[in-house]
This record gives C-alpha cells, sequence and structure tokens, in this order.
C-alpha cells in the first residue's frame, strides 16, 4: 500500500469550504440553487459546503466515471447514476470534487443544459488546469493545484483513501 502524504490540510480546506460558501452565498441570496454533486468524490466537499452554505437549497446526484482504476483518466466517459430530477427552470450548481482534463465536466454540463436549466455554474474544490485537455469555465474554485494525484477527503485511487481528512498524495 503507498504512504499518503499531507498536501492540503483539513484546516485550509474548512478555511476554502468557508470562502466559496461566501461566494455561492453572495450569488444565490435571492433563488434556491439546486446543488449537483459528481459523486462519488464530491461528497464530503458537498456536506462540508451545505452545512456552512446557509441557504435553502436542494440536493441531487449524478455519477460519472472516468478513471476506472487507474490514477489518470481514461478519457471515456461513462454515466453511471443518471440525473433523476427535473431541472428545467432551475438554477443549478455543479458540485465537483476536482477539475483536471475538463472531460467529465465538458461532458456533464452539455448533458444538463439539455434539460433547459436557466443557469449552471460549476463550483469545484481543485482545479488542475496544467492537465486540461476541454476548456471548463469555473465559477467558484477551492484551490488551483499542480500536475499531482491526490487522494483523500472524497478523492480515491481505487476506492481506497476516501477516509483521509486531508488531500493527499501518494508516495511510492
Amino acid at each position: 500500500m503507498r504512504t499518503p502524504k499531507v498536501f492540503i490540510a483539513r484546516d485550509r480546506i474548512q478555511d476554502a469550504v468557508c470562502r466559496l460558501a461566501e461566494e455561492i452565498r453572495r450569488d444565490y441570496r435571492d433563488t434556491a440553487p439546486l446543488l449537483l454533486s459528481t459523486l462519488k468524490g464530491s461528497f464530503m466537499f458537498l456536506a462540508d459546503l451545505v452545512r456552512v452554505l446557509d441557504l435553502p437549497v436542494e440536493i441531487a446526484f449524478v455519477r460519472l466515471s472516468s478513471y476506472g482504476s487507474g490514477t489518470v483518466s481514461s478519457g471515456q466517459i461513462e454515466v453511471v447514476q443518471a440525473l433523476r430530477e427535473d431541472i428545467s427552470g432551475r438554477e443549478v450548481l455543479v458540485i465537483e470534487d476536482i477539475i483536471d482534463s475538463g472531460r467529465t465536466a465538458g461532458f456533464l454540463l452539455p448533458y444538463l443544459i439539455a434539460r433547459a436549466p436557466v443557469s449552471v455554474r460549476v463550483c469545484t474544490l481543485l482545479d488542475k488546469p496544467q492537465r486540461r485537455q476541454v476548456h471548463v469555465t469555473i465559477d467558484y474554485r477551492g484551490f488551483t493545484i499542480p500536475d499531482v494525484f491526490v487522494v483523500g477527503y472524497g478523492l480515491d485511487w481505487n476506492e481506497q483513501y476516501r477516509h483521509l481528512p486531508d488531500i493527499c498524495v501518494l508516495e511510492p
């Protein structure tokens, strides 16, 4: 088993969550957005964000996959759990754990827009722009990180390490 090394400590994560919640509250003060979490990785971020957001929100989930058991995206996006809610006429805020190549968000956003929401914005905890292959407009960003493979705080490698309270890199 590989050893995780803390990359972003839990206190810095919580500071970023509070900052993002403040930005989102400001932009959605007159509406109740639908927060759409991409599973599985973003569930911890979503839970922490909702607790400090202090807004009436609804929550929905979609599960997409592009990694399999590797550390690099396969490039093939698969809908594992489709969106069940009607989002037409709704303000939708996509909650992502990480945007790296942009392929997953690049697949998800047209999938949502085809369902006629009023707007779709993106909030990601981690942005890895060095890996970007598909342009994605990020409206709310927690951290910009270099091209390292991270786990913890919901992010995994082969379904391992999600439980870690910090964001970590794996050392051999």
